[in-house]
């Protein structure tokens, strides 16, 4: 009985059958989900997959339209008020005060919590030096960069210690830079021990940042487990990219498949994906044969290849 306890315990956030819908569109198609305590897990899938609007039911600002969801044990339609004091989130806009100081945006949001301004003035420090904003605390938010606004926007949802903390579309429109500077960030929440659930649309930061992960497609879970072990089950280790010099690729289709070491081979616009276990053995191959693309480009299999696999589209669809 202990066992079940912790194990029940350790469920921060399970959906059963979890639906929303909007008038006769369905955003969530039944799905089920559960999040464990002290990992970072993913929702992967394109714009309109329904990732938001799953994020926006656990975060209790949007009521489920039938299913079942728990989150730390309680029913949002029941209990959202505490619900929420013990979540972080961090919306797809920021929705910083921009008139307003960097400090002052954490200062206004730890009142809305009930922190005691003493409470507030202690925490804003911590969370300043976590987001690498300290020099610029009485500054006004409106000239910042977007990878500062995107900090300054986590910092201020880790005002209340939050024990799961709830990022939608977390680095979109960010240069490589301020992406890698915000991973570091919640690597750190991670080790720290904060829960997080993640939406993207950016199979490499699913890669980087999931544990765990579901793939979403037309508001329905049509994959999960960790990068790894997707990667593994609906992909090769490899991809040969073959760029030919043509409008249309399907015509080399033909002179591709059944080349070494292949398994599939998928027609996109601008090029022809190859599924091998051994790039290099069938680059080779190709060049035998007389296949002679502008472009070859041998790389490890990743989780857009299993989106790829599993829907028939592209993540940027």
């Amino acid at each position: 009985m202990g066992t079940s306890e912790a194990s029940s315990s350790d469920v921060l956030v399970s959906a059963r059958g979890l639906t929303k819908t909007f008038g006769d569109f369905v955003a969530v198609d039944g799905i089920d989900v559960e999040v464990r305590r002290g990992e970072a897990f993913g929702f992967l899938g394109p714009n309109g997959a329904g990732k938001s609007s799953t994020m926006r039911m656990i975060g209790c600002v949007s009521p489920a339209t039938g299913g079942e969801l728990r989150i730390f044990g309680q029913d949002p339609a029941v209990d959202g008020p505490a619900i929420r004091a013990r979540l972080g989130s961090c919306p797809q806009a920021d929705m910083l005060d921009e008139e307003l100081t960097v400090q002052e945006n954490l200062w206004i949001y730890g009142r809305y919590f009930g922190l005691t301004k003493a409470q507030t003035r202690k925490r804003a420090p911590e969370l300043l030096d976590f987001a690498q904003l300290t020099d610029r605390r009485g500054d006004k938010v409106e000239p910042l960069s977007g990878g500062m606004k995107r900090r300054l926007t986590i910092a201020r949802s880790l005002i209340n210690n939050p024990e799961l903390l709830l990022l939608d579309e977390p680095t979109t429109g960010l240069d490589p830079q301020a992406r890698h500077i915000l991973w570091d960030r919640l690597f750190r929440l991670k080790r720290q021990g904060v829960t997080l659930i993640i939406t993207t649309h950016y199979m490499d930061e699913a890669e980087q940042l999931c544990d765990r992960l579901v793939v979403m497609d037309h508001g329905r879970i049509v994959a999960e487990g960790s990068p790894r072990d997707l990667i593994t089950r609906y992909s090769t280790r490899e991809v040969v990219e073959l760029r030919f010099d043509t409008d249309d690729h399907s015509d080399h289709i033909d002179a591709v498949t059944g080349v070494a070491a292949a398994s599939r081979v998928e027609l996109l616009p601008d090029r022809l994906l190859v599924y091998t276990d051994d790039g290099d053995a069938t680059s080779a191959d190709l060049h035998a044969r007389g296949v002679i693309p502008l472009s070859t480009l041998v790389r490890r299999s990743t989780l857009e290849d299993v989106f790829l696999h599993l829907t028939g589209r592209t993540l940027v669809d």
